[in-house]
């Protein structure tokens, strides 16, 4: 590898090792296995033609259905993962949570339409080598692509800060939840969860938390998937009974 194209794509990305580095292009030739994860077609040919047309990189699958990602990694067992977080029904979170218990894990490059912050820490917490936003430059998406097969986490520059003062308010548990029994929720989704529980609707807690509607769909999805439960009603009773807000 070039060593001046590693200085480059080092100054956008941690720079961190991991500690149990090991090259997964020593067992495949020299070429980096990719498979893509995403839902919409023409995203999916662009990064398969930007990756083919690398000499050391080669497409080993693609798919748009997340619980369909978990089949085909398992099967194909590609280096590299680039796992779009806004899959439909199987969201790319939950594919990182099924895919945490693999004996081969796959690094898992996240791609990510915009910066948020709840996103960004749950997915580093299920796994995740790194996060790179959809609309970055080729440069910087194959930067990120050979920074985690050198052994690195990858952030880019908008998702950098998000990270760090998130790290200093207070640091999550082992399994990646906040401290306390919070059921295993993220900050943001107990912010969620508290206001869907006092009544606001989804378009009131996007603007509260300036976020889209779909977001919070997204964010409402995991938290009914980690609760057991499936409608809002259920969810405040529960937040009441348990303590996860204020009765008052």
């Amino acid at each position: 590898m070039d060593p001046g194209a590693e200085h480059d794509y080092r100054l956008n990305g941690l720079g961190v090792h991991t500690s149990a580095f090991q090259d997964p292009t020593r067992r495949n030739g020299g070429r980096v296995r990719v498979m893509i994860a995403d839902d919409l077609p023409i995203f999916r040919d662009g990064l398969r033609k930007l990756i083919e047309s690398q000499p050391g990189m080669c497409v080993a699958g693609e798919s748009s259905v997340g619980a369909e990602v978990v089949r085909m990694v398992r099967e194909l067992k590609p280096d590299i993962l680039l796992l779009d977080l806004a899959l439909p029904r199987h969201s790319g979170l939950q594919v990182l949570n099924d895919l945490a218990g693999l004996s081969s894990p796959v690094r898992t490059l996240v791609l990510a339409a915009t910066v948020e912050e709840s996103s960004i820490l749950e997915a580093f917490y299920l796994g995740a080598y790194g996060v790179v936003l959809k609309a970055s430059p080729r440069k910087v998406l194959l930067n990120s692509i050979r920074s985690v097969i050198a052994g690195q986490y990858w952030l880019d520059n908008e998702s950098f800060p998000i990270v760090i003062e998130a790290l200093r308010k207070s640091p999550p548990s082992q399994n990646g939840t906040t401290p306390g029994n919070g059921y295993g929720l993220t900050p943001s989704e107990l912010k969620i969860v508290e206001r869907v529980a006092y009544g606001s609707s989804n378009k009131e807690v996007g603007q509260e938390f300036s976020i889209s509607e779909r977001t919070v769909k997204h964010h409402l999805t995991n938290v009914f998937n980690k609760l057991g439960i499936s409608s809002r009603v259920e969810l405040a009773v529960f937040a009441l009974e348990r303590g996860l807000v204020n009765k008052g």
